[in-house]
């Protein structure tokens, strides 16, 4: 498997009042081009800490991670996040909560040698984006005035505008009710089949994470967590949530993960 983004040997140390602590140890996690790999564990097994090391809001205390060849060293366009709560600016409407991500990203000239580009260019990339989600109707409107879901889909176009070569999504759907849930799932899965996104999606969701992974990578416990398996999901795209109820590798899945999770990692009772 060609490499895309490489965790190699990465470890994350905080120092706290009490100490040294150990968060993640010898994390090992090589992601192809294109493919949709979930992280998921208990609570505490430092998911959130991983992904915020591959965005690069945090910087590994061991190891590296590489993204397209390249070491993460700090934020960059190139890896975009969706955070749980949609983290929309109130006093922006949804097409401008959009643009502003898309002008700091594509208004200004790079190393590269990429030119910046023509507001009129900037306004189309942004109405793209809300169209691929649907939101062409809601351009206008503030956050106030749309539902949960529909903030969320702002939040996923906003990251998609900014063309990166990684998408991370942090629980993107964990606030939300089962029904609007599912919906964004399967919106979610149209989407990328469109764009062909490299995406890590942390999930606490068993169901969530086998029916819109390739791989799943299951945590261990914390302190010193790491990969404990990795479990290859091998169903067809596109994928229908129904026909998958009685799939018998979704159900095998399934049973390997809640395995892994609730006989393997399971804390003891108190």
């Amino acid at each position: 498997m060609d490499k895309f983004l490489s965790i190699e040997n990465a470890g994350m140390t905080f120092h706290t009042k009490r100490g040294k602590f150990e968060a993640l140890r010898n994390v090992d996690l090589a992601i192809a081009k294109g493919e949709f790999v979930s992280l998921i564990g208990h609570s505490g097994c430092g998911k959130s800490t991983l992904l915020n090391m591959i965005a690069g809001l945090l910087n590994a205390t061991d190891g590296v991670i590489l993204c397209n060849n390249r070491e993460v060293k700090g934020a960059g366009p190139d890896r975009a996040v969706v955070f749980q709560n949609h983290s929309l600016l109130p006093w922006l409407t949804c097409f401008d909560n959009v643009y502003l991500a898309v002008e700091r990203v594509f208004g200004v000239s790079d190393s590269q040698g990429r030119q910046a580009e023509s507001k009129a260019q900037m306004k189309a990339r942004t109405s793209a984006a809300l169209a691929l989600v649907g939101l062409t109707a809601a351009e206008a409107k503030y956050p106030n005035e749309i539902s949960g879901g529909m903030k969320q889909r702002v939040g996923i176009a906003r990251a998609l505008a900014m063309e990166p070569a990684v998408l991370l999504m942090d629980e993107p759907f964990g606030a939300l009710d089962a029904l609007t849930r599912a919906r964004l799932q399967d919106e979610l899965m149209v989407i990328l089949q469109k764009t062909g996104s490299t995406v890590v999606m942390v999930t606490h969701d068993v169901d969530e994470a086998v029916l819109l992974s390739d791989r799943i990578a299951m945590m261990t416990n914390g302190p010193s967590a790491t990969i404990g398996q990795i479990v290859s999901v091998g169903l067809d795209r596109p994928r229908d949530r129904l026909a998958l109820a009685t799939d018998a590798r979704y159900i095998e899945c399934r049973r390997l993960v809640l395995e892994f999770l609730y006989q393997k990692q399971l804390r003891p009772a108190a």
